[in-house]
């Protein structure tokens, strides 16, 4: 019930260099559960965003009356990566060690906000649903972690793809939960879901 609302949240995307991405912001209107409405969009060009410092941003939306104040931060990110399954961070025992003594006990209140990171390797899903007429789907996998996101590639017109990733999170709440959701990829439509999987930290 407001024209001029704060949301005052804060979330956090991995961007990476070698891409040319727009950051896109919709903003709708829900009535009740079933009925929502557009209320006017905006479009972000990151690349053009000066680095390591905070941008204020008056975006006006779109097609629409209003407009939407942001913070945006572009900075180098430690502990987030996607890499091939030969070259996984932890796959160096001298890699490995180090990070077995920083997160050793004795260090463990150097810094408190360091509580440490997940790795996960995505190898394959099995058996998916159809989600195209020609009886295949093009499934990717989309990996969340708090608010940090990353995905796979798509493999297209299979059932059974393999993706062969490994995903590195750093870890800000041990009370978190890693959603793993496959997606059919849907040319310039939403994608399909295809399927959902929940793992709490704890339970690791």
């Amino acid at each position: 019930k407001s024209a001029n609302p704060q949301w005052r949240e804060q979330f956090d995307f991995h961007y990476f260099s070698d891409r040319k991405d727009m950051l896109d912001i919709e903003v709708w209107r829900k009535d009740n559960k079933k009925h929502e409405e557009l209320l006017g969009r905006c479009h972000v060009d990151i690349t053009a965003l000066p680095a390591k410092q905070t941008n204020c941003l008056e975006l006006p939306l779109e097609k629409h009356p209003g407009s939407l104040l942001m913070l945006i931060a572009v900075a180098p990110c430690t502990g987030v990566s996607i890499s091939d399954l030969c070259v996984c961070p932890l796959g160096d025992p001298n890699e490995r060690q180090q990070i077995s003594q920083r997160y050793c006990i004795k260090n463990s209140f150097r810094d408190m906000k360091d509580i440490g990171f997940l790795q996960v390797k995505v190898l394959k899903a099995v058996d998916l649903m159809a989600a195209d007429f020609s009886g295949k789907s093009d499934p990717f996998c989309v990996l969340e972690l708090g608010n940090d996101m990353l995905q796979t590639h798509t493999v297209y017109k299979n059932l059974n793809p393999e993706w062969n990733k490994v995903f590195t999170f750093p870890i800000k709440d041990i009370h978190d939960v890693l959603e793993v959701t496959v997606f059919d990829e849907d040319g310039d439509k939403p994608p399909d879901f295809l399927g959902k999987v929940a793992i709490p930290l704890l339970s690791v």
